[in-house]
């Protein structure tokens, strides 16, 4: 009797799409994944190593650039107090993004709804984001006060710019055939926006967001610098004056560190809003 098997080479032969590319495509996801967690902690590594070095070979003076053990020893000796500086200034990056992120959306939209409205404003906003912002500082203390009045005005001014570039950019920028598409349905202005152009630009719109987020840290430390009563930059400017730059490196790290996670909570946003756009667009 001939045996099925070898007469017919179909029968034990693996499902469609269980071959050898399956397997490399999982085992690629897979290394991609591991990447992913792996290779920030390995720059930090090397980061942090680069600094032990320079602070070793004294190529930095120490009492510029301490070595990473004694910014470590600076914090642990005071924890409580430096979370809460780092709580202060989190919630003055959080408060003051969130402004700039509602009025940079609404004035992109202003200046993508109307050519005049664009032409007629553009140019004043060019000139706002020219200004180095550092020399706004006394005169928002002159006008604001001490505390965070100042230090979130500080933060929408270097947040806001970005953000109302990137809506405006993504709003004027519709794909042609998304266009052509919504003509044909008869849609009102209303539904093109809802449906079509709106969703269309809120990948332009997160770059901006991306942009700006880093930004608000920025501005949260240099409005501490000027008018702060507690925060990180508080911190630095207290520490640093009287020498103990240990604690004032401390400080800048924690900086880093929330931005960091900012900046990583705002991309994973991005990912959980806008699924189709990792679907749509290549990727490395």
């Amino acid at each position: 009797m001939t045996d099925i098997r070898s007469a017919d080479p179909v029968v034990g032969t693996p499902p469609a799409g269980a071959g050898p590319e399956a397997g490399r495509a999982g085992r690629g996801a897979g290394l991609r994944a591991g990447a992913g967690a792996v290779l920030p902690a390995a720059g930090l590594l090397i980061a942090l190593a680069a600094w032990w070095l320079i602070a070793r070979l004294e190529l930095i003076h120490p009492a510029a650039l301490p070595p990473p053990g004694e910014v470590l020893t600076a914090f642990v000796d005071k924890p409580a107090q430096m979370l809460e500086h780092t709580w202060a200034t989190l919630l003055e990056i959080l408060i003051g993004f969130a402004l700039s992120a509602v009025a940079g959306v609404l004035i992109g939209l202003s200046l993508a709804s109307s050519r005049t409205v664009e032409r007629m404003f553009t140019p004043l906003l060019v000139a706002v984001n020219a200004v180095p912002k550092i020399t706004l500082g006394p005169l928002l203390v002159v006008a604001l006060g001490w505390g965070q009045k100042p230090i979130l005005t500080m933060v929408f001014l270097l947040c806001f710019f970005p953000i109302v570039l990137s809506t405006a950019t993504g709003l004027t920028t519709t794909p042609a055939d998304l266009a052509e598409l919504v003509r044909s349905w008869n849609a009102s202005r209303w539904q093109a926006f809802r449906k079509v152009r709106f969703p269309a630009a809120l990948p332009q719109i997160f770059v901006g967001l991306k942009v700006a987020m880093p930004l608000a840290a920025i501005g949260a430390v240099i409005g501490e610098f000027q008018a702060g009563e507690s925060g990180l930059g508080y911190v630095i400017t207290q520490y640093a004056g009287i020498g103990d730059t240990a604690t004032a490196w401390a400080a800048i790290m924690l900086v880093a560190l929330v931005s960091i996670l900012l900046y990583s909570a705002l991309v994973l946003s991005e990912r959980i809003a806008l699924p189709w756009v990792r679907e749509t667009t290549s990727s490395r």
